[in-house]
């Protein structure tokens, strides 16, 4: 056996089109303001990429570059500046932030209908209940490239390998939304082998290179890699967050070449999630627009 490649970009590619068609009905683009604090080199990266696919799709951006100095306070009034701001539709804060700024105070600070990272608590809340409206955009491409490859979980048992905020933990509860039987893994969990080899979706998001094996996974499983990693020379790179890289070693968390001779379908990194993460941006900044459009009706 040998896997079949689940193609990020081919069906990032596919959900473009429908994107497109999406923007082309709205009375006015949607506009997204994507704010950077400090110089991280990284994160200059990944903000440049989400700017280029705006372009693409004709979606209005801004990048709001802050310096490293910025406190807290300075970062909360710029946030509701732009909360009170009609022609923003969507708000993104890159991270990492520097140390003096408390993250989850700046996720709280977004309006629940601008959060389009959908890292706020309103928003992770509406997950929960199993409504979910603005959704941190890796899990909703990973579920959006199952879908692509028509790969039902229901009824399914999927361990998640990873309890983020941004990735393992909401990702976890879409596949329960989706009638998966889940389970959630860890670097506490004891054993971690027993639970991976039940799993019929196989789900890595740690950042730990070749945590994965072959031995570790089910024949036939279906296998996502989230994983992001840095690259020898200490550079960070990967490709959760649209395939950006700043070397050109790359890797997930999954032995590639040893799990695709064991799964049925087996995504890579780079080219796997990471081209659906920013369309997956993309697709909530323009859901952002359509319904405060309508709000205002």
């Amino acid at each position: 056996m040998v896997a079949k490649i689940l193609d990020g970009k081919a069906a990032a590619d596919a959900w473009r089109a429908e994107l497109v068609e999406r923007i082309s009905r709205l009375p006015v683009p949607p506009s997204i303001a994507l704010v950077r604090v400090g110089d991280d080199a990284a994160s200059g990266v990944y903000v440049t990429k989400k700017e280029g696919m705006c372009r693409q799709l004709g979606i209005r951006s801004q990048i709001i570059h802050l310096p490293a100095s910025t406190t807290q306070a300075q970062l909360l009034s710029r946030i509701d500046a732009l909360n009170a701001d009609k022609n923003v539709h969507a708000i993104l804060v890159q991270v990492p932030l520097p140390p003096q700024i408390d993250a989850i105070e700046v996720q709280k600070a977004i309006q629940p209908f601008k959060d389009v990272d959908g890292f706020g608590p309103k928003n992770l809340g509406f997950l929960l209940m199993g409504r979910p409206r603005l959704v941190a955009a890796t899990p909703a491409g990973v579920m959006r490239l199952l879908s692509h490859y028509k790969l039902d979980v229901a009824g399914k048992h999927c361990v998640v390998v990873g309890r983020s905020n941004i990735v393992g933990k909401p990702l976890a509860q879409l596949l329960l939304n989706a009638d998966a039987t889940v389970t959630l893994c860890h670097s506490r969990t004891h054993d971690l082998s027993y639970f991976t080899k039940q799993a019929d979706f196989l789900f890595c998001a740690v950042g730990k290179p070749g945590l994965i094996s072959a031995k570790m996974v089910k024949k036939g499983a279906v296998v996502v890699d989230v994983g992001t990693s840095k690259s020898d020379d200490g550079k960070l790179s990967g490709d959760a967050a649209g395939g950006a890289r700043l070397s050109p070693t790359v890797v997930g968390d999954v032995d590639f070449n040893g799990v695709k001779k064991v799964a049925s379908y087996l995504s890579p990194v780079p080219g796997g999630v990471g081209p659906m993460t920013i369309m997956s941006l993309m697709a909530n900044t323009i859901a952002a627009c359509e319904r405060q459009l309508s709000a205002h009706r």
